[in-house]
């Protein structure tokens, strides 16, 4: 078991750090896709909405840069470019005309898709003994399973 990122072996190091930058691109992607849908929401239902695609877009923007400094901590290369994100996030960019609950619908499948993102990340993590991306992707995981929640729950 791998006690510190410099325990890791060479294709252990690279085979996280692919998986981290997967979670780091589609982390990005959605960090825009809140902002976006933030800046442009209207309805009943602005207030509430505005407030929490505002609090989704500031948790990605630390969870964006904690999977990023990992990466760097293995010993890897952070994925730097907004296209390189865009290439590899199955998570896709929103209109920013779209209806309240279209953009509360992709913003919850952008949760979705992040926490199987993560899951899987976990998964690599743990066939390596890396604990700490491991302990990374899990809390990260459940906070992206929160904000899902919460916004299904406006669909309801």
């Amino acid at each position: 078991m791998a006690q510190t990122a410099s325990d890791l072996t060479p294709d252990a190091a690279t085979e996280i750090a692919e998986a981290l930058n997967q979670a780091v691109a589609e982390t990005v992607v959605t960090t825009m896709l809140a902002q976006n849908y933030h800046w442009n929401v209207t309805g009943m239902s602005f207030g509430p909405l505005h407030e929490l695609f505002q609090q989704i877009y500031e948790d990605h923007f630390v969870g964006q840069d904690d999977l990023a400094e990992r990466i760097r901590a293995i010993g890897e290369i952070a994925e730097g470019k907004l296209a390189g994100h865009l290439d590899r996030s199955k998570v896709q960019e929103g209109d920013e005309t779209a209806s309240d609950k279209e953009m509360i619908r992709h913003l919850a499948e952008a949760q979705e898709t992040i926490g199987a993102t993560l899951a899987g990340l976990s998964e690599v993590a743990a066939k390596h003994g890396d604990i700490r991306t491991e302990d990374l992707a899990i809390e990260r995981g459940r906070i992206h399973d929160k904000f899902a929640w919460m916004l299904r729950a406006h669909l309801r």
